[in-house]
C-alpha cells in the first residue's frame, strides 16, 4: 500500500510514522508512505500556502492553487483509490472504515492547517472526509498519524502474528476483554483462575463473556 500525505507542515508526521509497527511495515516494503510538503507547490517567494478568508473573519485559509498543483502531480504519476481529507466534520473514523481502507492500494491524506481549505478543494478534488473526533486540532497531521496508524497495522505482515489485529477491539462489533501477564500473583493481585487452566474452550468463552460485559458499560450503543 502506498500513502502520499500533503502537509503544510511535514515536520509534525517524523516522529508518529518513524517508530514501532508503522516504522516495521515501511522497513519490510508492506508498506510506503510519502510526506508531501505543500510549500514545494507555492510559486511565490515566501513559499505562502495560505491567505486570509474572502468575506473577512479570523485565520487563514489553505489556498486552492498549491493543493490542486500537488494532487495534480500525484494523480499524473499513479492512479488513487482516495483522496481523503482529514476535517473535524467529516465521517467518524472507526474500525470498519480503518478495514476497508486497508485492502486499498494508493491513497492521498491531504492535511488541512490554520482555519481549513478553500472549499473548492474538498468539493473537487477530494472523495472522503475523515474525522478522529467531535474536537479541532491544529492541523490533520495528527489525525493523518493516527489513520496510517489503524491502517496499516492491518496489512499483512505488519505485525508479526497476524492474529493480533484480528482480535482487537471492535473487530468483531465488540471492546477486547482484558488481558494479563506475568507475575500471577502481583502483591495480592490476582490473576483469573481461568486464565491459568490451560482449558481454552473455557478461556474463549470467558473473553468473550468479558467483552459482552465491557461493551455494555462502557459503549452501550454498539450492543
Amino acid at each position: 500500500m502506498r500513502i502520499d500525505i500533503i502537509s503544510a507542515l511535514p515536520q509534525l508526521l517524523e516522529s508518529p510514522l518513524g517508530h514501532s509497527i508503522v516504522k516495521r511495515a515501511i522497513q519490510k516494503g508492506v508498506a510506503e508512505i510519502n510526506v508531501i510538503n505543500l510549500r514545494d507547490y507555492s510559486t511565490d517567494k515566501h513559499r505562502s500556502v495560505d491567505d486570509a478568508p474572502y468575506g473577512g473573519g479570523a485565520g487563514m485559509v489553505l489556498m486552492i492553487e498549491p493543493v490542486a498543483r500537488c494532487i495534480d502531480k500525484l494523480r499524473s504519476e499513479r492512479n488513487y483509490d482516495e483522496v481523503i481529507y482529514l476535517s473535524p466534520d467529516g465521517e467518524l473514523l472507526d474500525q470498519q472504515i480503518s478495514n476497508k481502507l486497508s485492502m486499498l492500494h494508493n491513497i492521498i491524506l491531504l492535511c488541512g492547517h490554520y482555519k481549513g481549505i478553500d472549499e473548492r478543494v474538498r468539493t473537487h478534488f477530494v472523495t472522503r472526509e475523515i474525522s478522529i473526533g467531535n474536537y479541532v486540532l491544529s492541523g490533520g497531521e495528527l489525525p493523518a498519524a493516527v489513520l496510517c496508524d489503524s491502517i496499516i497495522r492491518l496489512l499483512p505482515g505488519a505485525i508479526s502474528d497476524e492474529t493480533s489485529a484480528l482480535s482487537d477491539s471492535f473487530q468483531d462489533g465488540l471492546i477486547a476483554p482484558p488481558v494479563y501477564t506475568r507475575p500471577a500473583d502481583f502483591r495480592g493481585l490476582q490473576v483469573p483462575e481461568i486464565l491459568l487452566s490451560g482449558n481454552t474452550p473455557e478461556i474463549e468463552k470467558w473473553r468473550h463473556e468479558e467483552s459482552l460485559r465491557r461493551t455494555k458499560e462502557r459503549r452501550p450503543g454498539m450492543i
